[in-house]
């Protein structure tokens, strides 16, 4: 009998760990001309991930289809976001914007942190025999 270790939540804590990097980076660089707001699109990366054994891999015929600098190890793209008021300035930070998002991607890594933690706990458990 093997114990895995691995779990999807690994992979999503991993995602949102870069993912908060990106926000943090759009909030510093918030008075900044011409700095355009990035992030991943993380529904997608997940999505990826999910499907990541069932997936076909794709045939590389040339060296040019490597994958470009703006994707990360999940297949996610980082990509400019849209703002809904641009500035004179060019830059496209919305900061009221960039702060939720970065909350919201702080409790869901919280949450993959749970969800890891009560995998280690249950195999602790199942490991001792119930003690």
């Amino acid at each position: 009998m093997t114990i895995s270790f691995s779990s999807q939540h690994e992979q999503f804590l991993a995602m949102r760990a870069m993912r908060n990097e990106v926000l943090s980076t759009n909030i510093a660089n918030a008075d900044t001309p011409n700095y355009k707001a990035r992030d991943y699109d993380f529904a997608d990366a997940m999505r990826k991930v999910g499907q990541q054994h069932a997936a076909l891999p794709m045939k590389q015929t040339s060296e040019l289809h490597k994958n470009s600098w703006s994707t990360n190890d999940y297949g996610s793209r980082l990509m400019y976001r849209v703002p809904t008021q641009p500035t004179l300035d060019g830059n496209t930070v919305e900061t009221d914007v960039e702060q939720a998002a970065f909350a919201e991607n702080t409790i869901k890594y919280r949450a993959s942190l749970r969800f890891l933690d009560g995998h280690f706990k249950g195999l602790r458990y199942a490991i001792k025999g119930g003690e």
